[in-house]
């Protein structure tokens, strides 16, 4: 395959060194020799590090441990952990339990970032017990098949990276790095993708295997090689996916460095945010609250489902909402919003039964005709009765802060950590230490590409 000197100066710097992998793969060994001897499971290295298409400077090591497909579902997860706790111990005492579909074990050891992943050993994926038994399959899917694209790989993984699409985690909803692996493989290398993509639309199906068991109407659809019931782009996104689109097409039409190196996050400063918001002339404003105790694939959805609901509470108490977002910390979490306007009148219209409803419309009057907490009514406004009452919630903030909030449909986990506390900010007081990217990138929100034009400007 033919680079560029551009994308030839890139690989330079982005493939792992011999002694990277050598260090890493002499620790796989260790451990898979450890949990051989166990005599309990067997023992695999899974992920890009296998598969030689880490990238320079990744220091996450997955070492699977692999069982009888007949353990009982909660054996596996005691005798699991069991296993990799003792094995974890003779290397490290930077261990803990992390859990995703059943629980696993984490450990820094020498300096790598390891997982200590149990699963079960089954001999086909289609006849999987847990959503990790499909991993061993995936490894030796690409193992076989990427040795001629392993430097396709890297560029399109760094050129991902770069332009804020990668990962499949529920805060990026972007490309995993198995995806990448397949997409490469795909169209043939890192040049005929990035043509392919760029004429792409939402709704794109790619079938490898040609093996497809079921539809799926995710924005891209790329069904797994070993799974036909299984989209691997299930995480990607509509916005990810265009952001994508733009990419292949920016760098075909006019190809840079910043391409794979993406421009630095421009931090505001407080004074900066404040001239920004006063700009704006909208109502800025923050929950924040301790961040539940799960991992982020569980946590992050939960976060965006209590975004949802809220901005639907604002709205149904006649706030506009322009913009949300939110964002996770280890230790706290902030859902953001920013409105056209946080105080209302005094005065809303409530919409009563149609006149012709005649039983209910009778009702309706006769509840309002003598009220001395009306403004006005009931009249007929577009074939209903309805009268002008005082708005129980004026500001957005009072709103934010009531317990209307928890009469919606926050995340499970979240409304728990709220009902122990949460705090609404107004305004400059959302500048919190911690959130300070996240809400510079909410202010100076742009597209990849419009990132990317904007550092080849500054840098010429």
């Amino acid at each position: 395959m033919t680079f560029s000197p551009l994308e030839q100066s890139v690989l330079a710097e982005i493939r792992p060194t011999k002694e990277e992998l050598d260090r890493m793969y002499a620790l796989a060994d260790r451990l898979i020799s450890d949990i051989r001897a166990s005599g309990k499971a067997d023992g695999m290295m899974v992920g890009s590090v296998a598969r030689k298409t880490c990238v320079h400077g990744d220091r996450d090591l997955d070492v699977f441990m692999l069982f009888d497909p007949a353990l009982p579902r909660e054996d596996l997860e005691r005798e699991g952990l069991a296993l990799a706790w003792s094995i974890a111990q003779q290397y490290t005492d930077t261990i803990r339990e992390k859990y995703a579909e059943h629980p696993y074990l984490n450990a820094t050891i020498d300096g790598l970032d390891v997982d200590l992943v149990p699963c079960y050993q089954v001999k086909e994926a289609t006849g999987i017990q847990s959503a990790v038994d499909r991993t061993p399959f995936h490894n030796r899917y690409i193992s076989s098949r990427i040795g001629d694209f392993t430097d396709d790989v890297l560029l399109l993984k760094q050129f991902v990276k770069a332009g804020g699409v990668y990962g499949s985690d529920q805060m990026t909803e972007g490309f995993a790095g198995y995806l990448c692996e397949l997409l490469v493989l795909h169209h043939g290398g890192f040049h005929n993708l990035l043509k392919a993509a760029a004429g792409w639309k939402p709704g794109m199906f790619i079938d490898i295997e040609q093996h497809a068991a079921k539809w799926f109407d995710e924005p891209l659809v790329v069904i797994d090689p070993v799974d036909p019931c299984r989209n691997v782009s299930a995480s990607v996104s509509d916005t990810k996916l265009l952001e994508f689109i733009e990419l292949c097409q920016g760098y075909l039409k006019s190809p840079s460095k910043w391409f794979f190196y993406r421009p630095p996050i421009c931090i505001l400063t407080r004074e900066e945010v404040s001239a920004l918001l006063k700009g704006r002339e909208s109502a800025f404003l923050a929950i924040t609250l301790k961040t539940p105790p799960y991992i982020e694939d569980i946590v992050v959805p939960q976060l965006r489902k209590s975004l949802h609901t809220l901005v639907d509470l604002l709205k149904r108490h006649e706030f506009v909402v322009a913009r949300a977002d939110t964002w996770m910390l280890e230790d706290r979490s902030m859902l953001l919003f920013e409105l056209l306007v946080d105080t209302l009148p005094a005065v809303r219209f409530h919409a009563g039964p149609p006149v012709t409803a005649h039983v209910n419309a009778a009702k309706f009057i006769e509840k309002y005709i003598h009220s001395d907490i009306i403004f006005a009514g009931p009249f007929i406004r577009d074939g209903r009765y309805g009268v002008e009452l005082p708005r129980r919630y004026r500001q957005a903030s009072d709103l934010l802060s009531s317990n209307e909030v928890f009469a919606t449909a926050l995340g499970k986990h979240v409304k728990h950590s709220m009902k122990e506390e949460f705090v609404v900010h107004a305004g400059l007081e959302c500048w919190q230490p911690g959130f300070e990217p996240f809400i510079s990138e909410f202010l100076q929100k742009s597209s990849p590409l419009v990132r990317i034009r904007r550092a080849e400007a500054r840098t010429s």
